[in-house]
């Protein structure tokens, strides 16, 4: 079998017609029957069955279909890869980043780039860390922010900084916190954890279970920005990356950094094959600054 005919077997499985077929490839019902009729010889097998007006996948099509589907993704993501690709970047900075790193490290970086890059274009992007590198694979981006670079992954990476964990709260719920806060004293407060954010989560755990600590978790959330809502509102405390937790501050709320000191460090992920031009570079240095920046 060819990519056509994969296309069309696929495009009749998830139809289950071949008129749907057609209309969703866009091309006439005799060429789809033509191509199905010509990929079951290929075969030496039936992958099809009418009954009651439509097609029935047999079972050697359910075999078949779970491999045409891993290659037909890899169709749909060369394809958009290719559509980036002709579009060009031109003068534009394609950056990715965590949420975290963008709701106030990026953009103060991007203001001060452009005031001396007045030409530049930018095209910034919030990614979940998981989801970094297919924005890199699929050309959607040039440049993704992370704290971790993963392993054994074909990327070429450039460190930028570092940031540390650090405790919020409010500050009627903890009016004499000392300068750095160890994790023994979180024991005391009613905590909002989110241990399942991504690799900030993880560090945490591991610091917790090194000091083998069980802390009085009312709430689990998922993202930190609901972590850093529920300070705000009075739920509890929470531990959270320092850009985060800047970038959340509001009048009530402070920050202390944990004793001992838990530090990540932040790197800027690129293709091997499109390392960073001199613009990108320049850029990564201002945002570096910031990230850099007390």
């Amino acid at each position: 079998m060819n990519l056509r005919h994969i296309e069309i077997f696929h495009a009749v499985y998830v139809n289950g017609s071949v008129s749907g077929a057609a209309r969703a490839l866009n091309v006439s019902q005799p060429s789809v029957s033509k191509m199905l009729r010509h990929a079951e010889s290929l075969l030496g097998f039936q992958l099809f069955q009418r009954t009651n007006g439509r097609l029935v996948p047999t079972d050697d099509a359910h075999t078949l279909f779970t491999e045409v589907s891993e290659i037909q993704d890899k169709v749909y993501a060369l394809r958009e890869a290719s559509r980036n690709l002709r579009r060009g970047s031109g003068h534009v900075l394609r950056v990715s980043a965590l949420p975290s790193i963008a709701l106030d490290a990026l953009p103060t970086a991007v203001a001060q780039f452009l005031r001396t890059h007045e030409s530049v274009k930018f095209d910034l992007q919030t990614v979940h860390h998981d989801d970094l590198l297919r924005k890199l694979y699929e050309r959607e981006t040039d440049i993704a922010i992370a704290y971790e670079v993963p392993h054994a992954a074909p990327v070429g990476h450039r460190w930028l900084g570092e940031g540390e964990l650090v405790v919020l709260y409010r500050e009627e719920d903890m009016p004499d916190a000392p300068p750095r806060i160890e994790l023994q004293r979180l024991r005391d407060h009613k905590f909002i954890s989110v241990v399942a954010s991504g690799p900030i989560g993880q560090l945490f755990t591991q610091e917790l279970e090194r000091a083998e600590i069980v802390l009085d978790e009312i709430v689990s959330a998922r993202t930190f920005y609901i972590a850093t809502a529920l300070v705000r509102q009075g739920v509890g405390l929470t531990v959270v990356d320092s850009f985060t937790a800047e970038a959340s501050m509001a009048p009530g709320l402070s920050i202390r950094p944990l004793k001992p000191q838990v530090t990540f460090d932040v790197h800027a992920m690129f293709l091997l094959n499109r390392p960073p031009t001199a613009l990108a570079t320049d850029f990564l240095k201002t945002l570096a600054g910031v990230i850099d920046a007390p």
